[in-house]
């Protein structure tokens, strides 16, 4: 810890008995030089009145105790299986045979975690938190229990009591499940929805430190608890500093827990030259670091209020002109050792499970466990004390840090424009269609802040308005070029942190447009938050953000100029296979269905659509009425014909291309056949629970609208198997054929990739004579069927 720059305490404090009872710590929390030096400093500045100064006193050294405790108690939510309050030493079989925990980590938060509720105290302002590390939940559970601040199925069960937390110390990894198949615990191993104020699971290392800066409104504050370890994880989060604005973002403090490991190595940072090395890395990309004792929950509360301060200061200063973007993001550096405050810290072992064996079964040690467990012990009188003296919301008028500001945002319903009209048959843009609707939502929605993640080529995708009225957001925009100060369209190289800007701003308006080759590198920080939304909403609390669409365009059928590698429909692919009440994956046809799935989604909340969207021109084929019910229903008979003897089934704009051509070939041979467009496969799928069940169709509903025939053939925007599986209800068995994306690509035309692929109107037509039993050579020419079988030109299909 560098402790430079020594000053003298301000007379006031060298002599004040407070402050000289708090400078000697308490348990295993010291003060060091630096950190008193700060705080002094802090107290003369932020509260000269000596009884404003006594209580802010009061109030650290009450942290001092409530993170001992929180320690205490995370110790035993790893080994225990019994809790004495009084800390009278536990037996042998008062210890778990089989002991889990992510101890080190968990031990490491609970200093930060009480430094971020003692700084609520100190100014009466409960601010928002979100911690990336989602596996050190422990810290949270255990000081939300002692200082009462539970959600509704933690309240119920635990209490601070030997009864309450032997409950606790038993459901943390308990690993059974209800009836229901559900968890029976209420606790997870990582942030879970019954987390009190958790916002995300942080199970995917790094995407927290991707999005905290996108998250709070002006009037909002956040502290952002990172890792270490996610800085080598995730790239990206360098660009913070780009992205923080005054007047649309309120104050965030990213803090860092540098502890130095992984789970069985040194980190990146650790072997490069450590926070030394870390610091000047922040310099270069645009942050002020503050290195801090993250061993000392004093050492957090001057952090937050220096680093709020210096922001604030720094944001007026941009405003008058007096600087310029970007600005000087204050950073945070918690310097520690895994696992602080417990026997085995420092250690690999200290990332689960420090003691390097079983109390259980090792008298070695249950003996270290009760030294490392009396060294932080506080008596239940203190620690009462020491809870009361924080908890200060109703003295202050502030929620209590379960409601904070992030906790469970719901804006306004926005107002939908009505969608635009085409004639029938006129060639336009899906994608240029979205962008004039998107235009008209963001205009009759002035109080929703707007984000539109954009990895690359907004206009190469045709959001041509969305980027002329929004722009670029940079620190120095360019004269003529849609690019601005405040812009609202988060454009990197870098999908994860797009996405992120997105997903991050729960209280307005987003939209996310990507090559559809590249966006699946968004997927897991897309799963990480439906999956919340989803457990929140069987909680009792269902998430009130608007509904998110992912639009993948340039995509795997127009994109064939690029190479094998821009032709991929993996996305769509995985985020079928994800709960449609939460997860729908929608593939349009036309200008119409395109809009109109568009503004049905943000009439919605807690969904994230995939929304793969042609953005060449194609002909508009259903009506206003028609992109109405598809919408509604998933599915639409096209062209319907009676006593059809075959039915085929188009999922995307250029399947449905095909299959009409097909049609119209089997209708000059005189077969009576339906066209069907689908365009949210997981409509029509069987329902996994009661949850999905509520937005799937229902086994009648979807037999009035797709009459019983044995005969179908799908054509598929993506590969043909994970449809099918979706597509269960509908499959006929050995009369059905599935056709679509196989793998085969290269430098090619649209043509060129749907023939590669075996996915032309005369490949449909060639399935259907096989399982509607018809005479090919009635349906194709000698040279159209030579070409299908690999030994004529296949340019007669063109």
């Amino acid at each position: 810890m560098t402790t430079s720059h020594r000053r003298e305490l301000p007379a006031a404090l060298a002599d004040d008995p407070d402050f000289i009872t708090w400078t000697a710590g308490y348990g295993v929390i010291q003060h060091d030089p630096l950190t008193v030096q700060r705080i002094a400093e802090l107290l003369a500045e932020r509260v000269p009145e000596p009884e404003r100064r006594r209580t802010w006193l009061k109030r650290l050294a009450a942290a001092d105790r409530l993170a001992c405790m929180g320690m205490w108690l995370v110790a035993h939510m790893t080994y225990a299986r019994r809790v004495h309050l009084d800390g009278t030493p536990l037996e042998a079989e008062a210890f778990k045979p089989n002991p889990e925990g992510h101890t080190g980590g968990a031990l490491n938060m609970v200093p930060a975690y009480v430094g971020y509720l003692t700084a609520n105290a100190m100014e009466g302002v409960t601010r928002s938190w979100l911690m990336g590390q989602g596996h050190c939940v422990a810290a949270i559970d255990a000081v939300n229990l002692l200082v009462d601040n539970m959600g509704p199925a933690h309240g119920s069960r635990y209490g601070l009591s030997d009864e309450g937390l032997t409950r606790l110390v038993n459901d943390f990894y308990r690993c059974t499940v209800d009836a229901d198949g559900r968890p029976a615990s209420p606790l997870g191993s990582h942030v879970n929805a019954h987390t009190a104020g958790g916002i995300s699971e942080g199970g995917y290392l790094g995407f927290a430190g991707l999005q905290y800066v996108h998250m709070p409104l002006p009037e909002q504050r956040l502290v952002a608890f990172l890792s270490d370890g996610a800085f080598e994880e995730q790239r990206g989060s360098d660009w913070a500093s780009r992205w923080w604005r005054p007047d649309d973002s309120g104050p965030v403090v990213p803090v860092m827990i540098a502890n130095g490991r992984r789970i069985d190595q040194r980190t990146t940072m650790s072997q490069s030259g450590g926070t030394d090395w870390f610091e000047d890395h922040l310099v270069l990309n645009g942050f002020a670091p503050l290195t801090i004792d993250g061993r000392d929950p004093a050492a957090f509360v001057w952090a937050i209020l220096t680093a709020e301060a210096e922001l604030v200061d720094q944001g007026a200063q941009a405003r008058d002109g007096r600087t310029r973007y970007p600005l000087r993001l204050p950073y945070v550096i918690a310097e520690t050792v895994k696992g602080f405050g417990f026997p085995g810290a420092g250690t690999n072992a200290a990332h689960n499970l420090p003691l390097g064996g079983n109390p259980a079964t090792d008298a070695a040690a249950r003996r270290l466990f009760h030294e490392g467990a009396a060294a932080l012990h506080v008596p239940e009188a203190e620690l009462r004390s020491a809870i009361a003296t924080l908890n200060n919301h109703a003295e202050s008028g502030r929620v209590r840090e379960r409601d904070h500001a992030l906790a469970n945002p719901h804006p306004e319903p926005p107002t939908l424009p009505e969608p635009p009209s085409w004639p029938l048959d006129e060639a336009v843009s899906p994608m240029a269609a979205i962008d004039e609707a998107f235009v008209a939502l963001v205009a009759a929605n002035p109080g929703l802040r707007v984000r539109v993640g954009n990895p690359d080529e907004m206009r190469s995708n045709r959001l041509n308005l969305t980027l002329d009225r929004l722009r670029h957001r940079v620190t120095e925009p360019e004269p003529g070029v849609a690019e601005a100060l405040d812009g609202a369209v988060i454009t990197a190289l870098n999908e994860e942190a797009v996405v992120s800007a997105a997903l991050a701003n729960k209280q307005g308006l987003n939209l996310v447009a990507s090559y559809e080759a590249f966006a699946v590198k968004m997927l897991g920080a897309m799963r990480q938050e439906i999956i919340f939304a989803r457990h929140a909403r069987e909680a009792g609390r269902p998430a009130g953000w608007l509904s998110l669409p992912v639009l993948a365009s340039s995509h795997t059928w127009e994109n064939g100029k690029n190479e094998q590698s821009h032709q991929d429909p993996t996305l769509c692919e995985a985020w079928l296979g994800e709960m449609d009440d939460v997860a729908p994956t929608l593939f349009p046809v036309d200008a119409p269905s395109a809009t109109v799935a568009l503004l049905d989604l943000y009439a919605s909340r807690g969904r994230i659509a995939v929304m793969v969207v042609s953005k060449n021109p194609v002909p508009v084929r259903l009506t206003d009425d028609q992109a109405r019910a598809l919408s509604r229903d998933g599915l639409l008979c096209l062209r319907p014909a009676e006593s059809a003897r075959l039915q085929l089934f188009a999922v995307g704009a250029y399947q449905l291309a095909e299959m009409e051509r097909a049609l119209a070939r089997l209708e000059d041979a005189g077969i009576a056949t339906s066209l069907y467009v689908i365009q949210e496969p997981g409509k029509l799928r069987e329902a996994r629970d009661e949850d999905e069940a509520s937005a799937v169709l229902s086994q009648c509903r979807l037999s009035t609208l797709v009459p019983e025939v044995a005969a179908r053939v799908f054509l598929a925007h993506c590969r043909p198997e994970p449809l099918a599986g979706v597509l269960r209800p509908l499959d006929t068995g050995a009369r059905s054929r599935f056709l679509g994306y196989r793998n085969r690509g290269g430098t090619l035309d649209t043509f060129g990739m749907l023939f590669a692929n075996r996915a032309t109107w005369a490949h449909v037509l060639e399935a259907a004579s096989e399982v509607a039993r018809l005479d090919l050579d009635a349906l194709l020419s000698a040279d159209e069927q030579a070409a299908l079988a690999g030994e004529g030109d296949p340019e007669v299909l063109r």
